[in-house]
């Protein structure tokens, strides 16, 4: 019986001319008794996009025959670009008329007409819906006399859902509501469908956060086996839980985590070594210990993917009982976790590392706060209170700036970047939104995980062994080329750029630091990379300039990491077979795969909550003048970030004092008759004169 591998072999010859099954079935040696199974992986094979049918009946495979297979990403104005399952194969622009019906997130196949000079893209259009992804969507009731409408919350759906009279379910004007689709989008014709559930009137406090959470389909409560199998977990750890552990009850441990945080999955120490070098150990929650593979809470952990962390509430990957409890390395508890010690020179370098299970018992719950505030020596209570500890931090202060040197040496690139934090009163109404500056507490952290995660990668990566890496793959020379020509128009000389090594860009980060547009050009690199992704297989983190690296700090909240957390212990409690590692090579490509797909949808989610309460925090600011810089140009308009992070649109037609036209090459807006410019990182004064929570926008006018 020919297997879909070797289906697709065979289909990837040079010599392969689309076969129909039956001649498929001769060349391939298929038993009569074998025809039915076969015929029905070929059908799987069709339905999943790994091969198409031509019209007349030949199979072939999607790239020997100029089609595309991938999942469809649309935009507002209606295009939209397909992001291929072949991650060699560059996005692909879908122009309006070339949609077809398809919708934002759709698995589709797309032929390919050629290249899109504007875009410096291929260009194409849909011919085939494998999958519809928005089988039920999220938007707000309008209702007519005999029939109604639902316009979608997503502007990426950029068609209204027709209503019929009888399909209305008691859905009144302004409300919130779920819709389930009943007949597709056709030619002149909008989709069809009827109301599912009401969620509440849009002005409801708590019915925005609420409509993020049904449009992008997140869990909102954890089934009733889940719970079950969470309740029988033992409460504090037995004897029996100790098997195989080395003890460090009795070592310096400490988690440091914001103020808020309740799922404490990681805890440091660090000591200084008789021979000058230090001992970094990083102790992560054994989450797998508790989760077993293919039990309900296991499968349930897979089908979320990560925890999602929206605005005002946290949706956990796994039950409280577990990420709360148990699994917090919560201070004076003890606690199942697998210890890395890292043996570090003076150089960065990392001459010794041993991997165990272990059980610890974090000696204090620190914040970033108050460390920060320690190495500071700027309170004199916390100094006194944590004197014991005291020579640890200022070895984990020293070892941060070793780690941080050595990276830079070798070219990582590190983003000047910052975060919003939206404060909410207690109906969820956003009262103030402040910027998040990183801490030097922050950074030892984020050093030392990134130092675990590379040692842990490497460590499975020879062995030879399935496991889940972290990969983060080259940029699009293409992208870069625009990138490059957007720098040099800002004054930025970047002559190695065709090289596309990361050691290069941290060179343009270094050069910007201080400069008005430093946040401008961050967030330009940044989205001219590609997106860091979960893979089988080993193909190195561009952005981090290292071979080898994993996400393995997190399991309380990232499925990769309970994963491999696993695929550990196994190794070194010697369970890993030859029948177990065949096992796994077969389900570890799916779990990457889905992985990386659930991490896109709550990063999409997070960023919508906030955003949304962005927007929400200026509604009552019309009329409210404010500074910021341009940090983004279009053709109808210029994107302009507050000091908050607020960021606005100051649309062209608002732009009174001149006509301005919009030099694409130059990045540029120039008055026809004053000769007045505007480029990315200007400064510039603002009106805020329309806000739109519907659409997430936010319009401002220029103040002289």
């Amino acid at each position: 019986m020919a297997t879909q591998e070797r289906i697709l072999q065979y289909m990837r010859e040079d010599a392969y001319k689309p076969l129909t099954i039956e001649e498929l079935v001769s060349v391939l040696k298929i038993r009569k008794d074998e025809i039915g199974s076969f015929s029905a992986v070929i059908d799987e094979m069709e339905k999943a996009g790994y091969i198409v049918k031509t019209r007349r009946g030949r199979y072939g495979i999607p790239e020997k025959m100029n089609l595309v297979v991938g999942r469809l990403h649309a935009h507002q104005r209606g295009f939209g670009f397909i992001i291929p399952d072949n991650p060699e194969i560059q996005d692909v622009f879908i122009p309006a008329d070339g949609m077809n019906g398809a919708m934002h997130n759709d698995r589709v196949i797309a032929r390919i007409s050629g290249k899109s000079s504007a875009e410096r893209s291929y260009e194409g259009e849909i011919i085939r819906i494998l999958y519809r992804a928005n089988k039920e969507i999220v938007g707000c009731f309008e209702k007519n006399k005999n029939f109604g409408f639902v316009k979608p919350d997503d502007p990426r759906i950029h068609f209204d859902i027709f209503i019929p009279g009888d399909e209305m379910n008691g859905a009144k004007t302004g409300q919130k509501v779920i819709v389930e689709i009943l007949k597709w989008a056709e030619k002149r014709r909008n989709p069809e469908g009827r109301i599912i559930e009401i969620l509440g009137r849009k002005d409801k406090p708590g019915i925005d956060i609420l409509s993020i959470i049904k449009k992008h389909n997140l869990p909102e409560s954890f089934q009733y086996e889940v719970i079950q199998q969470a309740e029988k977990i033992p409460e504090t750890i037995r004897e029996v839980d100790l098997k195989g552990r080395i003890d460090l009850r009795d070592h310096r441990i400490v988690t440091i985590d914001g103020e808020d945080a309740k799922d404490l999955d990681d805890a440091v120490s660090v000591q200084l070594l008789e021979n000058g070098h230090y001992l970094l150990g990083v102790h992560i929650a054994d989450v797998g210990y508790y989760v077993p593979e293919n039990t309900p809470l296991d499968m349930e952990a897979r089908k979320r993917g990560c925890s999602v962390y929206l605005v005002d509430r946290v949706i956990p990957m796994l039950p409280p009982k577990l990420s709360n409890n148990i699994c917090s390395l919560n201070p004076g508890m003890d606690r199942l976790t697998i210890s890395v010690f890292i043996e570090i020179d003076k150089t960065g370098k990392v001459v010794n590392y041993d991997i165990k299970p272990s059980v610890i018992r974090s000696s204090e719950r620190m914040t970033y706060n108050n460390v920060t505030k320690i190495l500071e020596g700027s309170d004199p209570e916390l100094l006194k209170r944590y004197d014991y500890l005291l020579e640890d931090f200022r070895n984990m202060k020293d070892l941060c700036n070793i780690l941080i040197e050595k990276r830079k040496t070798r070219g990582s690139i590190d983003f000047e970047l910052y975060e919003s934090k939206v404060i909410l009163d207690e109906e969820g109404k956003a009262v103030e939104i402040i910027r998040k500056e990183r801490t030097l507490s922050d950074q030892i952290i984020e050093e030392f995980m990134l130092i675990c995660n590379e040692v842990v990668a490497e460590h499975m990566y020879w062995l030879n062994i399935p496991f889940v890496y972290r990969v983060h793959e080259k940029p699009d020379p293409e992208k870069i080329l625009i990138l490059k020509n957007i720098l040099h128009n800002l004054g930025y000389s970047v002559s190695k750029m065709r090289e596309i090594k990361p050691k290069t860009l941290q060179e343009i980060l270094n050069k910007v630091k201080g400069e008005r547009e430093e946040k401008v050009i961050n967030m330009m690199l940044l989205r001219s990379l590609k997106q860091a992704r979960y893979s089988e297989i080993n193909l190195g983190h561009f952005g981090l300039a290292v071979k080898y690296y994993s996400h393995f700090t997190a399991p309380i909240r990232r499925y990769p990491d309970l994963v491999i957390h696993r695929i550990i212990r196994e190794q070194i409690q010697g369970k890993m077979t030859q029948s177990r590692q065949k096992y796994l090579n077969k389900i570890i490509s799916n779990i990457a795969k889905e992985a990386s797909e659930r991490e896109r949808i709550a990063e999409e989610a997070e960023r919508e909550s906030v955003d949304l309460k962005k927007v929400e925090y200026m509604e009552d600011k019309i009329g409210f003048e404010f500074d910021g810089i341009i940090s983004g140009l279009t053709s109808f308009g210029m994107f302009v970030e507050l000091e908050n992070t607020v960021e606005g649109l100051v649309h062209v037609s608002n732009m009174l004092d001149d006509y301005y036209i919009f030099y694409e090459d130059q990045l540029i807006f120039q008055g026809e008759r004053t000769n007045k410019t505007y480029r990315i990182g200007d400064p510039v004064t603002v009106r805020v004169i329309k806000v739109s929570k519907e659409l997430l926008q936010i319009d401002f006018e220029l103040v002289e």
